[in-house]
């Protein structure tokens, strides 16, 4: 019985139900879907339409093969009838992944669809594991590891968690799972398994490269890349919890201009609303915003706020979105899904009516009024209770499309911005989903804790989202809750913290610090509390001028930076990058998860423990590297021992490269 055959550029396998798909998506680079009882769906979640590409298809009765450049796909059933089971191979015909397969008589299957009664399938996709393999992407997650190989790794959105799953093997491939229900993967040590909790079909995506920066940029190509990075991108961005008045926002502002420190943007935080999803700013505190926004132009800074998608049941549109169902609905009991200074839910971003109407709010309160960068806060969404599958939208509960919200989100003031004319946007946004990127997602990552080991975990936090195809990513400089400027302790990790922040693809200090300072309106109604001082003569003079020196020097990196940034463009390129990615060849990189590159120039190699005044740094062999700080010249090819005082974070330049910068710290 024939079982498998050429469909146009498609190889299909049929079988008890099963439609199983596989099909060029992009150069060396294949497409797989599964469905039962029906056809794959043609969906868009983050994959974007290719081009024709001549691909090589081979068809047997027990056999058949699909060729696409570099990448060559094996279907064969194992016994006689039954399911095909699928091997990828590289253009040297090694072996980068393979389906489980039955496990002879444990009757095992590698595309387990299993039934919810009365609803969708819950699926289990399994994969061999392959001891040596070493795993990197996968976006956002709270650990201190760079290699994922032998993590189990939740599929859903949280504060501070990012799920974008896309994984780069040091195998020589990469595999992005296409399908935005929340699950698991795990990549074990005897098996890979992906999971989703209730989904329609199995859809993935995987190419092969001979480097991973090839990898990557083929990733970029079908899932889209970031805009071009506006100028005031590249500099010094200040933020707190929160300027809760317009006075206070401009005098920080006057400050600085007054220090003479370069300031790029400042941020005007959450609460500067009324009522949470009145979208406006409430003119009790903030009398004047068209005004605030020019004498912030005069003294050469962009204004942005923040946005939630929650909308309070005290809200002025509450009544009106609910009536037009552009809300996010409880499956049982009361529609609320946060718990936060008042009752309310989320706007349901998969719902394009609602997306326009959100952005229409914004148009005329915001954008009227001269702002054009957007803070997309609680983009997860952040429920109180993350009860994925009791909340459902447009497209789906949560539980089957729940991942995609914050991709929909960022998208809608993208395309909003768009239709005003605006060509470059940046929106800074707490979470993302693959695809993401291309709409101006820049992410930060979340409500960490202002502590030493919540540094370490957001380098590797930082690495990994930009492999996941994410390249501008930020954190709150010094971290978001426990710091107290006035505590030596916190001012060195801030310290720290800052020189690390002038190496990320965006500079950007803010937090939630101590003491907090009580807000009453004059109606006695208490409003969300503002945080302590946290601009950077908020933690001594000693440290304020080292803090300048380094926006100083990243004002002088600017030249750099906005290259890199086009890089990110063009290619899809991470602006921080593991070290494997730029020196592949070289082993020990690939292990390396305290140091990285800064584009392709600059080796950093933050400090990252207590009282630490000096670290090892590996410098890759086949070039000279130079220390920033003293002009010291080492050959690469060895661990060098780095002195690093208070003032200084060890950064070594490739080759000599960008010798203007030698000394500025």
């Amino acid at each position: 019985m024939q079982t498998m055959s050429r469909e146009g550029n498609k190889l299909v396998h049929r079988w008890d139900g099963e439609t199983l798909v596989v099909e060029p998506w992009g150069n060396n680079s294949l497409r797989v879907r599964s469905a039962v009882m029906r056809e794959p769906e043609d969906t868009d979640y983050a994959l974007l339409p290719q081009a024709d590409t001549a691909v090589s298809i081979t068809v047997g009765e027990e056999k058949s093969e699909i060729s696409n450049g570099r990448l060559r796909a094996v279907m064969e059933r194992e016994t006689g009838s039954g399911p095909a089971r699928l091997s990828f191979y590289d253009r040297k015909g090694r072996l980068l992944l393979q389906e489980e397969g039955k496990g002879g008589a444990l009757n095992k299957k590698s595309r387990y669809f299993k039934p919810v009664i009365g609803g969708d399938y819950e699926l289990t996709v399994s994969f061999a594991s392959q001891a040596e393999e070493k795993l990197y992407g996968m976006g956002q997650y709270q650990q201190e590891f760079l290699n994922i190989k032998n993590c189990s790794l939740e599929l859903a959105q949280r504060n501070s968690q990012v799920s974008v799953p896309f994984v780069l093997s040091s195998l020589g491939y990469g595999f992005l799972w296409h399908n935005p229900a929340v699950g698991r993967v795990s990549f074990c040590a005897n098996t890979t398994q992906w999971q989703a909790q209730s989904t329609r079909q199995m859809d993935y995506w995987i190419t092969a490269g001979d480097t991973p920066d090839e990898i990557e940029c083929a990733y970029a190509a079908v899932t889209g890349t970031v805009p071009q990075m506006p100028e005031y991108g590249l500099g010094f961005w200040q933020c707190k919890l929160r300027y809760w008045n317009q006075e206070q926002l401009l005098q920080t502002a006057r400050e600085y201009h007054k220090r003479g420190i370069p300031l790029d943007v400042i941020v005007c935080d959450f609460f500067h609303w009324p009522r949470m999803g009145d979208f406006r700013f409430d003119e009790e505190f903030f009398p004047d915003p068209e005004g605030m926004v020019r004498s912030l132009k005069e003294m050469g800074a962009e204004l942005m706020v923040s946005v939630w998608p929650e909308v309070a049941c005290t809200s002025e549109n509450y009544e009106e979105m609910k009536q037009k169902g552009f809300l996010v609905k409880a499956e049982k009991g009361i529609d609320l899904a946060k718990l936060f200074n008042e009752n309310s839910t989320f706007t349901d971003v998969t719902n394009p009516d609602a997306r326009d109407y959100l952005w229409e709010k914004c148009r005329q309160n915001y954008y009227e009024k001269g702002i054009r960068l957007f803070w997309l806060d609680e983009a997860e969404p952040g429920f109180t209770v993350y009860d994925y599958d009791n909340y459902r939208c447009r497209m789906g509960t949560q539980a089957q499309v729940g991942n995609l919200y914050p991709q929909l989100f960022t998208r809608t003031f993208y395309e909003g911005l768009r239709r005003a004319g605006e060509e470059q946007t940046v929106s800074l946004v707490r979470c993302a989903w693959a695809g993401s990127q291309r709409y101006g997602a820049l992410v930060w990552s979340g409500d960490i804790h202002s502590d030493w080991a919540a540094l370490r975990r957001q380098l590797c936090a930082g690495l990994n989202m930009g492999i996941a195809g994410i390249p501008w990513w930020t954190t709150d400089i010094g971290g978001f809750t426990g710091g107290d400027p006035e505590k030596e302790e916190f001012r060195n990790l801030l310290v720290r913290w800052f020189e690390w922040g002038t190496f990320c693809p965006v500079m950007r200090l803010h937090g939630d610090r101590l003491p907090a300072e009580e807000v009453v309106g004059k109606d006695g109604r208490r409003y969300q509390h503002s945080g302590g001082p946290n601009e950077v003569w908020s933690f001594g003079e000693d440290n304020c001028r080292i803090l300048t020196s380094y926006i100083r020097l990243r004002e002088a990196m600017r030249p750099y930076i906005r290259k890199l940034m086009e890089e990110a463009h063009e290619w899809g390129r991470p602006v921080m990058r593991p070290m494997f990615y730029e020196f592949p060849e070289q082993e020990c990189c690939w292990e390396l998860k305290e140091q990285y590159m800064f584009g392709s120039d600059m080796l950093t190699a933050p400090i990252l423990y207590e009282g630490a005044t000096e670290r090892e740094v590996y410098l890759p062999a086949g070039h000279t590297w130079v220390f920033l700080h003293d002009g010291t010249a080492f050959e690469g090819g060895q661990t060098v021992l780095v002195r690093a005082p208070l003032a200084v974070i060890p950064v070594f330049l490739k080759d000599g490269s960008h010798s203007e910068l030698i000394g500025l710290i």
